[in-house]
């Protein structure tokens, strides 16, 4: 399956974007780092400027009709700069209309906020976005994984980078079981 990972051209998380792709590479999945601008995404370990990862496609020019799922690794910035880019919000919303699984990871549930997604449905996150998830009809549960199927799509989310193993399991686990014509 190809499967897009959505980051902003700086402030992702590295751990949040290299443990989940390697995870999906091992599982023989094709990884795709999909971005809002051409060229080189800057990572971060927390605040520390980390690797840069080249981008393979843009926002605006694919599709999420072309890849079978989507991952949104977090980072504080990541997530913050993707909310406000309605192409790459956008983006994101296609997915759960096409009912494509969905996983993301920590802050990165700003960005299903902002493209209206979570309403009606339960999920975890970096603890300071309950709020922002109950203000949008979501339910917040402090769990390490949860797999939420009350949508469209299937979606998975974690907390933070100690829930990283967990969070690769289930969402692999829920990839491999999607009908082939979403795969």
């Amino acid at each position: 399956m190809r499967i897009a990972f959505l980051t902003a051209p700086e402030g992702v998380e590295q751990v949040e974007l290299t443990d989940p792709w390697q995870a999906a590479v091992n599982a023989g999945h094709e990884p795709v780092l999909v971005s809002t601008k051409p060229g080189t995404i800057q990572a971060f370990h927390h605040l520390d400027k980390a690797e840069k990862f080249p981008v393979q496609e843009v926002v605006g020019e694919t599709t999420a009709g072309s890849f079978g799922a989507l991952v949104l690794p977090g980072g504080v910035a990541n997530p913050d700069y993707l909310r406000t880019n309605r192409k790459a919000v956008a983006f994101v919303r296609d997915f759960f209309e096409q009912g494509r699984p969905v996983a993301a990871i920590c802050h990165a549930a700003w960005t299903l906020v902002e493209a209206d997604v979570v309403r009606g449905r339960v999920l975890t996150s970096w603890p300071s976005l309950r709020t922002d998830i109950g203000n949008a009809g979501g339910t917040w549960v402090d769990e390490q994984v949860r797999i939420c199927d009350h949508g469209p799509n299937k979606l998975i989310t974690s907390r933070r980078p100690s829930d990283l193993k967990a969070f690769c399991e289930a969402f692999l686990d829920v990839f491999a079981r999607q009908p082939e014509e979403v795969a």
